[in-house]
């Protein structure tokens, strides 16, 4: 018994001691030399790892960067300053899955279980920017008594236009794509301030809604014993929770479908993410459903979808194709070892972690061997062979609604429906690149001497079309890009479109 409390109490202390240097580090300045050899290693692994460095930013224009980068430090800095020079360079290379993770502060477990309990600040916001300008989009629980259209002119004085100044290099997309930066600076902008600025308790607004001007002081709520009595609740699966991927944070449906008139004949899903959870049994539901209800036209909304599962894509285009296809291109890697540096523990459980360390060297195996060599470069043969359609495939007319949050796999699947003429693409062009993306699994670097981490995709998925060589993202067939107007007013004038457009071909 006493063995057991002592090892307790060491591992709290550890725990507290471990907590403390890390934070300490973060106020730490690092040295220009030991600055430089972190930039040569980020550069060093991005040449050895990743599959297309060069798709879309010349070697001449990067190796430029990287070496103009170490021209300007020299001066100690601290890893926040440090990661506001470094993010920038690695956005050049335009990979919208390729980025920086900077350090961020370790709590104790005592800050923990008091943040659990609390509702923060800003991040209870949804925000939507324009003409570099911040506005509410969405204010659910009504904090502040912020109206959905107010502007943030200030946050703890500091003007919100030179803070998204700051924050723009930090965000990248596919190519030259223009669309998804809005977007992802926007979801993100949270997340950057927090990591600036720390985990507030109280934050210092300035807005502006029409013509009145107003400063107030958001504070963290301690959450009431109903609402962590709610959370509880939400976080119970049901069977449908599961099909239909229920999130408790926005308590709402990942996956869903519903008919828009009496007779069944327009069925709407709406595809927030393709987690790849249960999406099997979803699809195969919905499906013969549309097949028995007799549904003509089926809208299949993947707005604000960032991607994910390449399975659940695959799956889901098979019951559109009309004959046997092949979704995905073999995947090209860097070389015939880079998948060995993969963050293979890292998918594993730690329950199931020594089963993951005992199939390790069988993974091992089977990646070298299925490396091929062709035409001088490294693909990984037949992850993904062809496939059949389903038998309750659907063959009326789809239309696909995308924007420029539509990312990775969004991208990928809308691509694929265009070039094979199987959907109508309304909305606006994709944050993911039509000709694919490098992204699949990870192998995370950390720098020697900072400490952050870079995160490089391996694999360059492509979907199986001819390729357009536009260094953008996919182009819709009907073009339709919402004014602030209408997204602060929720009309959405894409749908309406694609309703009115069923009216009059009926």
């Amino acid at each position: 018994m006493k063995k057991t409390l002592f090892l307790i109490i060491s591992l709290i202390l550890w725990s507290c001691v471990s907590v403390e240097q890390h934070n300490k580090k973060l106020e730490t300045p690092i040295t220009p030399q030991q600055l430089k050899k972190d930039v040569d290693f980020a550069y060093e692994k991005l040449q050895k790892l990743h599959p297309k460095l060069y798709w879309y930013v010349s070697k001449e224009k990067l190796d430029y960067k990287f070496d103009s980068l170490k021209k300007t430090i020299n001066q100690p800095l601290k890893p926040s300053e440090f990661f506001l020079k470094l993010a920038p360079v690695i956005a050049d290379v335009k990979e919208g899955h390729l980025r920086l993770v900077p350090l961020e502060k370790k709590l104790t477990k005592k800050e923990t279980k008091r943040l659990k309990n609390q509702k923060g600040t800003l991040g209870r916001l949804n925000y939507v920017i324009e003409d570099h300008r911040l506005y509410i989009k969405d204010n659910a629980e009504k904090i502040g008594n912020l109206k959905v259209g107010t502007e943030i002119l200030k946050i703890n004085d500091i003007p919100v236009t030179q803070i998204l100044e700051k924050y723009r290099p930090l965000v990248t997309s596919d190519g030259y794509n223009t669309t998804y930066h809005k977007y992802s600076l926007a979801r993100r902008f949270n997340t950057f301030f927090s990591l600036e600025y720390g985990i507030l308790d109280s934050v210092k607004v300035e807005a502006q809604h029409k013509d009145s001007l107003k400063t107030i002081v958001l504070k963290r709520e301690t959450k009431t014993k109903t609402e962590k009595k709610k959370e509880k609740q939400d976080q119970k699966l049901t069977e449908e929770k599961k099909t239909k991927g229920y999130n408790p944070v926005t308590k709402s449906y990942n996956r869903d479908l519903q008919f828009l008139d009496k007779d069944s004949s327009i069925a709407y899903m709406k595809i927030k993410t393709f987690s790849g959870t249960y999406s099997k049994k979803f699809y195969k539901n919905s499906f013969a459903l549309l097949k028995k209800a007799g549904t003509e036209t089926l809208i299949i909304d993947i707005r604000d979808n960032l991607g994910g599962s390449l399975v659940e894509i695959n799956n889901l285009y098979s019951y559109f194709a009309k004959e046997k296809f092949k979704f995905i291109k073999d995947i090209e890697v860097s070389s015939r070892t880079s998948i060995l540096t993969t963050d293979y523990l890292k998918n594993f459980p730690t329950v199931t972690k020594p089963l993951g360390v005992i199939s390790y060297p069988i993974y091992m195996l089977v990646s070298v061997i299925g490396t091929k060599k062709k035409d001088g470069k490294y693909y990984l043969m037949d992850l993904f062979p062809s496939k059949k359609p389903k038998a309750d495939a659907f063959y009326g007319k789809t239309y696909v609604l995308i924007n420029g949050s539509s990312f990775s796999a969004s991208s990928i699947i809308s691509a694929k429906f265009k070039a094979d003429g199987l959907a109508t693409l309304v909305g606006e062009e994709t944050g993911g690149a039509n000709d694919g993306t490098v992204a699949g699994i990870y192998s995370t670097q950390k720098l020697p001497n900072s400490k952050m981490k870079l995160p490089i995709g391996l694999f360059l998925i492509q979907p199986n079309i001819e390729m357009t060589n536009t260094m953008k993202g996919v182009t819709p067939n009907v073009e339709i890009i919402p004014t602030l107007d209408e997204i602060l007013r929720k009309k959405d004038v894409q749908l309406d479109w694609v309703l009115k457009d069923i009216s009059t071909k009926k």
